[in-house]
């Protein structure tokens, strides 16, 4: 087990016991502690947490004796960033049944893979998402929708940054097997008694699929609670907290560092249902808001706001997150700007998010961290499973208490997903990194990604790295593309900051690269776009700029 990182550990202990108790028991705790506490701010309203642990005890009873829902079964929560999404949550896991949270992104073809794998009978949605699901409603095992609609729970003051979805007002639905969010909790029906523990499953959030089907991750409430409870004591969270919530809670990252961690320790969450830079701002100036758990395109966007002041955001003592590394000429301007230094991590939805952290008080830029609480991770020759050690480069793999039981109903994708030394289960990431001599692990990109230009390897996260030291990039997107001579060349899209469209060319940024980068490395080829394809969790979707550029090849070739 690597051991380097322990000289540069935080004034905490390295290890972390578990708890036994399922998730729900976290909220029950915190409304028994602090029952006239804050727990959620929504666009001008809020939540203490006695309230939010009545709604959903109540709409957990609801579940239960109205919807049929039994310990075990697999609920499907579809919808935005809400109050309803963190009562849904919890409820589904108050009736001892397990939470498949799915992308709101997604349209009904789609949405009916996960339905299909998973058996699923019952779904709480968001209003503005029925049209998806619907058509699904005896077409498949699903039985009950229940729609939410977001304005149920707004106040008053923000009715300028509201996003559309939560201007809706609640829909009339009288069709059968479709019920009302606010009938459900009004019933006030008593759940059943809570017998979930550490081991039974808790939440299946699903990954990308972007190398085949996706794939349900099996998450017990202990390996949740294993993030839960690390990230709470690694970013020296309180009671006072205060959380802002922007990225989307069916994604693992911020399901447990905006959602669980903060009801773990009793504190507040400022919901957003929407990102919007504006807002964002608003928030942390008018609430004080303490912790921001992020990723790299929000931060990017949210340091161009010509109208940003430094006093609006002082309340800012933890800023963190991951998906994709901050560019380090963003994290200069960050920390210039807050005096905060942006704490990176690492994680897949195979282990609920974080299995290393940056050292609060000692982080690297672009580095995914140090091995979390508990966490043996390594770094092997992909092709032979040899372990390689300080400098070298190859895939990273991870032991953990957050890692999940395994993929659901696959089989083969179980036995090549892991691999045992030293008598350990380790899980493959299929991200290839290194780690220096300080026990820092740093990612040079996934497996899939890699662009062959005449033979050398180029690692585009590497090359966007660069791109951002321009002061006129604000955000670049590398591929590779055929290229006759080469086998493959680097191409780089590239979104300009404000004020620099028509003042820069193509030409000029490769000719800046040259003189930056390697010879094999620089791009060959800029393309300038307004806006980049993104998931919903905000990273940029690479693949799909890749997918253009081979379809453009194809095309000339018929």
């Amino acid at each position: 087990m690597l051991t380097l990182h322990y000289q540069h550990w935080p004034n905490i202990p390295k290890s972390l016991n578990v708890p036994a108790t399922s998730l729900y028991d976290n909220l029950r705790v915190s409304a028994s502690r602090y029952p006239d506490q804050d727990a959620i701010f929504y666009y001008g309203n809020k939540l203490t947490y006695q309230q939010l642990d009545e709604e959903v005890n109540a709409l957990a009873g609801y579940l239960e004796h109205e919807l049929g829902v039994k310990k075990g079964d697999k609920v499907l929560l579809f919808m935005q960033n809400s109050p309803q999404f963190v009562i849904g949550f919890y409820a589904i896991l108050r009736a001892n049944a397990v939470v498949v949270p799915i992308n709101p992104m997604l349209v009904a073809d789609e949405l009916e893979f996960y339905i299909r794998d998973c058996g699923i009978k019952t779904a709480i949605a968001g209003q503005e998402l029925l049209d998806r699901v619907q058509p699904l409603l005896g077409k498949t095992s699903l039985e009950h929708l229940l729609l939410a609609a977001y304005s149920d729970y707004i106040g008053e003051g923000f009715e300028k940054m509201l996003p559309k979805e939560v201007e809706a007002q609640r829909l009339v639905v009288n069709n059968p097997n479709h019920y009302n969010w606010v009938d459900a909790i009004q019933a006030n029906l008593t759940p059943s008694e809570h017998t979930a523990k550490g081991d039974d499953l808790a939440v299946m959030p699903y990954t990308s699929g972007t190398t085949g089907l996706p794939k349900g991750c099996m998450h017990t409430n202990r390996s949740v609670n294993a993030n839960t409870v690390g990230c709470y004591h690694w970013s020296s969270t309180t009671p006072n907290a205060i959380h802002l919530m922007t990225l989307p809670l069916f994604h693992v990252t911020g399901m447990v560092h905006s959602m669980h961690m903060p009801i773990f320790s009793g504190s507040m969450m400022v919901i957003m249902t929407r990102w919007n830079r504006d807002a964002a701002v608003e928030l942390i100036k008018s609430l004080g808001c303490t912790h921001w758990v992020t990723i790299a395109t929000m931060i990017v966007d949210f340091l161009a706001n010509p109208n940003l002041k430094v006093e609006d955001i002082a309340s800012l003592t933890y800023l963190a997150g991951g998906g994709a590394a901050l560019p380090e000429a963003v994290g200069e301007k960050l920390f210039n700007l807050t005096g905060l230094r942006f704490v990176e991590g690492y994680g897949l939805s195979e282990t609920i998010a974080q299995t290393h952290f940056n050292p609060p008080n000692r982080p690297k830029m672009q580095c995914l961290g140090i091995p979390s609480y508990d966490v043996d991770a390594r770094i092997i020759e992909p092709s032979t499973g040899k372990e390689l050690g300080v400098g070298e480069v190859g895939e990273i793999i991870v032991n953990g208490p957050q890692v999940m039981v395994g993929y659901y109903n696959r089989d083969d994708e179980n036995r090549e997903a892991y691999l045992e030394i030293e008598g350990k289960r380790f899980f493959r990431t299929g991200d290839i990194g290194r780690f220096d001599e300080d026990g820092y692990f740093f990612m040079v990109d996934r497996v899939k990604r890699m662009i062959n230009a005449s033979g050398f390897k180029v690692w585009p996260t590497e090359v966007e790295s660069y791109l951002y030291k321009h002061p006129a990039i604000q955000q670049a997107c590398v591929v590779g593309v055929p290229d006759p001579r080469r086998g493959e060349t680097v191409k780089a899209f590239v979104i300009l900051n404000e004020g620099y469209e028509g003042k820069v060319s193509e030409d000029e940024i490769i000719e800046w690269s040259k003189h930056h980068m390697a010879a094999y490395k620089y791009p060959r080829l800029i393309e300038f776009r307004e806006v980049f394809p993104m998931t919903s969790s905000g990273k940029i979707l690479w693949r799909t700029l890749q997918e253009e550029e081979n379809e453009k090849v194809q095309n000339q070739v018929i």
